[in-house]
């Protein structure tokens, strides 16, 4: 259950940040409701992730994932396309979770 709720807490992370980006500081009422809802989920699943999966763990795979996923956002709602030194950097840090997950004792592998 650790994995579904730390993927629900990144969903919902990537959510409230392509909404903050619409919310305008905060001056457009639904997106900035959106963003409110989007985090207080996020850190609600994530605190069920803590639960079971490390600090340090839980947060870089929170961060590598949600900064692809945000990218991704960006790029289809906003046309921020990513140049190839930007690819290149996210490829770097995905490539990080996955040594955590393939190398690292700290992981539950259940």
């Amino acid at each position: 259950m650790a994995y579904l709720y730390l993927a629900l807490a990144i969903l919902a992370e990537v959510v409230g940040t392509s909404a903050l980006k619409a919310a305008e500081g905060f001056a457009r009422p639904l997106p900035t409701l959106i963003v409110a809802l989007g985090y207080g989920a996020a850190f609600y699943f994530m605190s069920l992730t803590l639960k079971t999966i490390p600090l340090g763990v839980t947060y870089a795979v929170w961060s590598g994932v949600g900064i692809v996923l945000i990218t991704l956002a960006g790029w289809r709602l906003y046309g921020q396309a990513p140049d190839a030194a930007a690819v290149a950097g996210m490829a770097l840090i995905v490539l990080g979770v996955v040594v955590i997950f393939a190398f690292s004792r700290t992981v539950p592998h259940a």
